[in-house]
C-alpha cells in the first residue's frame, strides 16, 4: 500500500482532533509501518505504544534485521523531526548534546545544539560507546533537558530516544548500566523475518516500499494530542490490583535478583494505557497489561543466573498470576 493510499485512509473522518479521526490515523500509520517493516506487526505495534506513552525504546538484535530502518520509518510516518547518531567508542558526550563556542563578533558564547535536540533521535550501536557517553544521554531521556554550562536548555516535545544494541557477546561492546535500561520503557527484538516475508525482500530486492518513501501519515501536533488521551485512558482499582500482583511476583521470583521497582510499575501503567489506546478503548485491561509486560519487564529484571531466560520467565509469570 503506498503512502497516499495510507494518506486517504484518515480523509473520511472530517475532524481531525476526534477521537474517531485518531483512530482511523494510527490505523494508517500501523499499515505504512507494517508496509516498511514486513511480518512484525507485533514488534511495530510495541513500537508505536511506546512513543504514544511519552517512553524510550531500545531494540536488541543483530545487524542486518532492520532496527535502523523501524527507527527511520516511525520518525516519517509520524511527521517528526530526525537525526542518527552512529555510537562508536570516540563519540564524546560533547558530540551528542552540543558545546559552546567562542563568538568572535558578539564576544558571548553560542550554544550549538547538538543531535540529540530532535524530535526523535536514533542512538545507533549505543553499547558500542563508553559508559561516559552512555550516560550523557541519561539527563535528556528521564529529564528532557540538557545542562550545559551551567545553563539548563529544554528538549523537543515531543521527544523519543530510539536506541538500538548489538549482542553482548559482539566484539566491542560495553553493557549498558541497570539505571540507564530504566529509562527504556521498552526492549523488542526483531529477530529473522519469517519465510514469506522474507521470500518478498527477495524478490523485490528489499525495494517493495523503503523509508525515502515514506510520507508523515500525521505530524507533531497530533501525536502530543494522541498522548494527551492516553493520559486519560481510564485503569479500574482491579487493574491496579493486577499491576501490584505482577510486580510483587517479580520481587518474590528466587531466579530473579531483584523485581520491579515502583517507577517500573509506573511506567507497565502507561504502556498498558497506549496499548489500550492503540486498541480503541479508553479503558486499559489486564489484557493491555499482558501484551506490553515482557517488553517493559524483560531488560529491567536481571536474573540471578545468566542462563535464566527472563522474557520466557515473565510469560510463565502471566500465566500463573490470577486476574482479580
Amino acid at each position: 500500500m503506498r503512502p497516499a493510499t495510507l494518506r486517504a485512509m484518515t480523509q473520511a473522518v472530517t475532524s481531525p482532533s476526534s477521537p474517531a479521526h485518531h483512530a482511523a490515523t494510527l490505523r494508517a500509520a500501523l499499515a505504512q509501518l507494517d508496509g516498511v517493516i514486513l511480518g512484525k506487526p507485533g514488534q511495530i505495534r510495541l513500537a508505536v505504544a511506546c512513543l504514544l506513552a511519552r517512553g524510550h525504546l531500545l531494540i536488541e538484535d543483530q545487524p542486518g534485521v532492520g532496527k535502523t530502518t523501524l527507527a527511520g520509518a516511525l520518525a516519517r510516518t509520524f511527521g517528526l523531526h530526525f537525526r542518527r547518531v552512529q555510537f562508536t567508542a570516540d563519540l564524546l558526550p560533547a558530540d551528542l548534546t552540543g558545546v559552546s563556542v567562542w563568538d568572535a563578533a558578539t564576544a558571548t558564547f553560542r550554544f550549538l545544539e547538538g543531535p540529540v535536540f530532535s524530535e526523535v533521535l536514533l542512538a545507533d550501536e549505543i553499547n558500542r560507546a563508553t559508559p561516559r557517553t552512555q550516560g550523557a544521554l541519561l539527563e535528556a531521556m528521564e529529564e528532557r533537558q540538557v545542562s550545559e554550562g551551567g545553563v539548563t536548555r529544554p528538549l523537543p516535545d515531543p521527544f523519543f530516544v530510539i536506541a538500538t544494541q548489538n549482542p553482548a557477546a559482539f566484539v566491542g561492546t560495553s553493557p549498558l548500566p541497570e539505571a540507564q535500561l530504566d529509562r527504556f520503557l521498552m526492549t523488542v527484538t526483531l529477530g529473522y523475518p519469517d519465510p514469506r516475508a522474507e521470500r518478498t525482500l527477495l524478490e523485490t530486492g528489499g525495494r517493495s516500499l523503503s523509508v525515502r518513501d515514506l510520507g508523515a501519515v500525521l505530524d507533531a501536533g497530533t501525536l502530543l494530542s494522541m498522548q494527551r488521551e492516553v493520559d486519560g485512558v481510564h485503569a479500574a482499582p482491579p487493574l491496579l490490583d493486577y499491576l501490584q500482583r505482577l510486580a510483587g511476583a517479580t520481587r518474590q521470583h528466587p531466579a530473579l535478583a531483584a523485581g520491579l521497582s515502583p517507577r517500573a510499575l509506573l511506567a507497565l501503567l502507561s504502556a498498558a494505557r497506549a496499548w489500550a489506546y492503540l486498541e480503541g478503548r479508553r479503558m486499559a485491561l489486564p489484557e493491555d497489561v499482558q501484551a506490553v509486560f515482557p517488553a517493559l519487564a524483560a531488560h529491567r529484571l536481571p536474573p540471578r543466573d545468566p542462563g535464566v531466560n527472563v522474557t520466557e520467565l515473565l510469560t510463565r509469570m502471566l500465566a500463573e498470576t490470577p486476574i482479580p
